[in-house]
């Protein structure tokens, strides 16, 4: 792993797993365990530091919730399920840790990893206190200031050009005015610091399980096979055309195909999906099924067995018929 990588620290509350080799850890038990154990349903992190990128897992209430990357190239959202097969089953190589943290710093981490930093302007040195915070005082500045120092990043979060609150990796004791004037402390390591900011940061946004969309990408499989069992051969083709047809409207419909074809998991919220896969099925049912029973019939049965899973999603309210 880049050696810049290898360095990272973030900040955290408490140690629920220190960083240890990844070959000692069972990746997916360990977030089996973070929903079952009542100590390990925390809000917090895991991450994976592994030879060419670090990953980020972020955990709301022990739920998996989001994954981030990050490489030479940049940082990306991934989906969760992309994130989990970046880590082979037993690997030789690679670091792990499991850290309990504030929802507002998972925010500041994710958020990161999401948008591009706003630019300081020409003349400011983001580096000297002295010209960074009468700056930010003087703009009345709403947003988060990451500081990255020897490797550990610290997050400020700054409310009308004031710090209010901090999330700290290079300093733990002191009061928060002391805590940043030894982050910022001129002692001839600025070549190895860097300040970025942002703006506020919105909740760390709540992915679709990867189980959810397995069941989506079953149900439209079915669906055309259902059809094709029926004597409907052109039912590929008519799913394939409604599926382009919405997916400039509806984003995730670009992560799925009409028959079982290898495809890349949506970055997308649980409804964002149920809206996409609802409207899919809707289209390819009015242009498709004319059988005996209508849409209902061919629902009934191939939502039966995950009825609860669906239900839960909300996609029986979204589609015009009644389930």
């Amino acid at each position: 792993m880049p050696q810049a990588l290898a360095g990272l620290r973030f900040p955290h509350e408490r140690i629920l797993l220190p960083r240890t080799k990844l070959a000692y850890v069972h990746l997916r038990n360990l977030l089996t365990d973070a929903k079952r154990e009542r100590a390990a349903r925390v809000y917090g992190y895991v991450a994976i530091w592994l030879p060419e990128e670090l990953v980020l897992l972020y955990l709301q209430e022990g739920e998996l919730v989001n994954a981030t990357t990050l490489s030479p190239a940049g940082a990306t959202v991934v989906p969760i399920a992309d994130a989990l097969d970046k880590v082979p089953p037993e690997p030789e190589y690679g670091e792990i840790c499991f850290h309990e943290a504030d929802d507002e710093q998972l925010a500041c981490m994710h958020y990161a990893h999401v948008v591009g930093e706003e630019p300081w302007p020409d003349e400011l040195n983001p580096l000297d206190p002295h010209a960074l915070f009468p700056y930010l005082l003087a703009t009345t500045f709403d947003g988060t200031l990451e500081v990255t120092l020897d490797g550990n990043i610290n997050y400020l979060i700054v409310r009308d050009g004031m710090v209010e609150r901090a999330f700290l990796s290079s300093v733990h004791f002191g009061e928060l005015d002391e805590k940043i004037e030894a982050i910022f402390r001129p002692d001839g390591r600025a070549s190895r610091m860097g300040v970025r900011r942002f703006p506020v940061p919105p909740p760390v946004p709540s992915q679709a399980p990867p189980a959810l969309i397995h069941a989506y990408r079953e149900l439209v499989n079915g669906l055309v096979r259902e059809l094709i069992g029926q004597g409907k051969d052109s039912a590929p083709v008519i799913a394939e055309l409604a599926r382009q047809s919405l997916a400039s409207t509806h984003a995730p419909l670009h992560s799925f195909t009409a028959m079982d074809r290898l495809v890349h998991d949506p970055v997308a919220g649980v409804d964002e999906l149920t809206d996409a896969v609802a409207a899919w099925i809707t289209e390819v049912l009015w242009a498709a099924a004319d059988t005996d029973g209508g849409p209902e019939a061919i629902l009934h049965k191939l939502t039966h067995e995950r009825r609860h899973m669906f239900q839960s999603a909300g996609l029986f309210e979204r589609l015009p018929w009644q389930m």
